[in-house]
């Protein structure tokens, strides 16, 4: 096993660079410079966040899925903005203000993810049903709160400053979700959470008879996966200086696509945070390629599709059976 996952990274890399290099060719030297690399960069947090989270549900096996990543995240955003707004002032206390409003949209995710796990844990929903029916919650509550409209969060320095502003050259929230993603690396391979979790999508009938607590498993992963698109939430906001119920339609698209592309497995029981962060990166260069070459958006979300059904059909081929010669 370990020789296929590093032949995969290495592709990965290896997509990564050849993405690159196309984007150098076809759209100019501009592509390839420092300031398209820190943009793309700061674009990559959105979605490899969600993405770990549709990781951490499809390795819990049982048809595991989040559908409702995004949603969440808008949800946190907008509700951490309007609380954080009643008791601090932005413009007078703007550190202070950017703490408390991710403090707030961290205990939103929370909340979210935990109702996922109960539905799915207790009430035996397929998680498929259960996400989909709190992502329409969580939009539904999002639009209530707004109105259907966007919320402006205005200049806020810090929050500007965290969604937009280099480090050495590395943009603070590409480097958070750099953390996040070695964290989340070290506890699903180190940590007696890591193997109960993915031996539980292997078989849950033998992580139960090993004493494996499924439905305590089960709740802690979609508790975690909702803490992640809560971080998700408050770069989308840091970076748009706004918040809206709609943002990111095809995110929910693209984050399954991102896991199907690093390796995780639809069954479950499988799953490596770096091919995920990976296939984040070739995916998000190969976005911003297309709109270097002004590709339609409809044409984007098209080939995103066509690729996702691909992976997964690939996964379920066994093109060995085709290519073994026939008596």
């Amino acid at each position: 096993m370990g020789s296929g996952v590093d032949r995969q990274g290495l592709a990965l890399a290896g997509l990564n660079v050849a993405v690159l290099a196309a984007g150098a060719v076809l759209a100019g030297a501009n592509f390839t410079d420092s300031y398209n690399l820190q943009s793309m960069a700061a674009q990559v947090p959105e979605l490899g966040l969600l993405a770990l989270g549709v990781m951490l549900a499809m390795s819990s096996g049982n048809g595991g899925i989040d559908l409702s990543g995004i949603a969440l995240a808008n949800l946190a955003g907008i509700t951490a903005f309007l609380l954080a707004g009643g008791l601090v002032s932005a413009e007078e206390a703007p550190l202070l203000f950017s703490f408390v409003f991710a403090a707030f949209a961290l205990v939103v995710g929370l909340i979210g993810g935990l109702a996922n796990g109960l539905l799915i844990a207790h009430a035996k929903l397929t998680p498929l049903i259960a996400t989909l029916g709190t992502q329409l919650l969580f939009t539904g509550c999002a639009v209530f709160l707004t109105n259907g409209s966007a919320i402006s969060l205005g200049y806020i320095p810090p929050l500007d400053d965290f969604g937009n502003s280099p480090v050495l050259g590395v943009p603070l929230c590409f480097a958070l979700f750099l953390l996040v993603a070695g964290v989340l690396g070290f506890v699903l391979r180190f940590t007696p959470f890591g193997l109960k979790l993915m031996l539980l999508g292997s078989n849950a009938k033998a992580a139960r008879y090993g004493g494996i607590a499924e439905n305590r498993m089960i709740t802690l992963t979609y508790t975690i996966s909702g803490v992640l698109s809560a971080i998700a939430g408050i770069v989308i906001a840091s970076r748009n200086a706004s918040v809206k119920w709609d943002y990111g339609g095809s995110y929910v698209l693209i984050a399954v696509l991102i896991a199907v592309m690093g390796g995780v497995k639809p069954e479950g029981g499988y799953g490596k945070v770096s091919c995920v962060l990976l296939a984040a990166t070739a995916l998000q260069i190969l976005s911003s390629l297309f709109n270097f070459m002004d590709i339609s958006n409809f044409f984007r979300d098209l080939a995103w599709g066509v690729l996702l059904l691909a992976l997964l059909a690939s996964a379920r081929l066994d093109f060995g059976l085709w290519l073994r010669p026939r008596a």
